[in-house]
């Protein structure tokens, strides 16, 4: 079953690159509408790395700092999205879960990840660049960089996708951090 679904992932990503993700779902790379440089954003709107004046994107190209990078689409929109995340070496997330499936692939680094919502991170399973993790809808995970090393994951899915924290502590009891400035 698990080959079956990696086999699957490999095909679509094959599929991607051949055909384009905008010719297989039909749209146009997204950019973020006007109107959102009305609700307080900072800046001009950020349009992804690829788009139709951008077509190619070379692994020497830059992106920015750490974090969610749009590649293609919007993961806040309807229709695929692809983003590079990048870890600062020794960052992890806490457990979360997305409310849609995620497939993500190791570009550069060793990537840990767990499961649950009791963040242990001995646990933690490396997974080496080139791999490939499916993140089901719900599935309740936490993972980064453990290395010392900067790692970065190529995820794709279909928007919009949310992000939910699951964090508990051993005896069952939300786990409250303190929102991110």
């Amino acid at each position: 079953m698990v080959m079956q679904r990696i086999a699957g992932v490999t095909a679509a990503f094959a599929i991607l690159v051949l055909v384009g993700p905008a010719k297989l779902v039909g749209q146009q790379p997204a950019s973020q509408p006007a109107a959102a440089a009305g609700r307080g954003q900072q800046g001009p709107p950020q349009m992804p790395l690829l788009n139709p004046e951008h077509v190619r994107m070379q692994p020497e190209d830059p992106f920015a700092g750490t974090g969610n990078n749009r590649i293609f689409g919007n993961p806040s929109q309807p229709g695929y999205y692809i983003t590079l995340n990048r870890y600062a070496p020794n960052a992890t997330t806490r457990p979360h879960f997305h409310d849609k499936d995620r497939w993500v692939t190791v570009i550069k680094g060793t990537w840990y990840t767990g499961e649950g919502k009791i963040y242990r991170p001995e646990t933690m399973v490396p997974i080496k660049q080139g791999g490939i993790m499916f993140h089901p809808a719900g599935f309740i995970h936490y993972d980064g960089s453990r290395d010392g090393q900067e790692v970065v994951l190529y995820i794709a899915g279909m928007g919009p996708v949310m992000t939910t924290q699951a964090e508990e502590d051993e005896q069952g009891h939300p786990v409250a951090r303190p929102a991110a400035r």
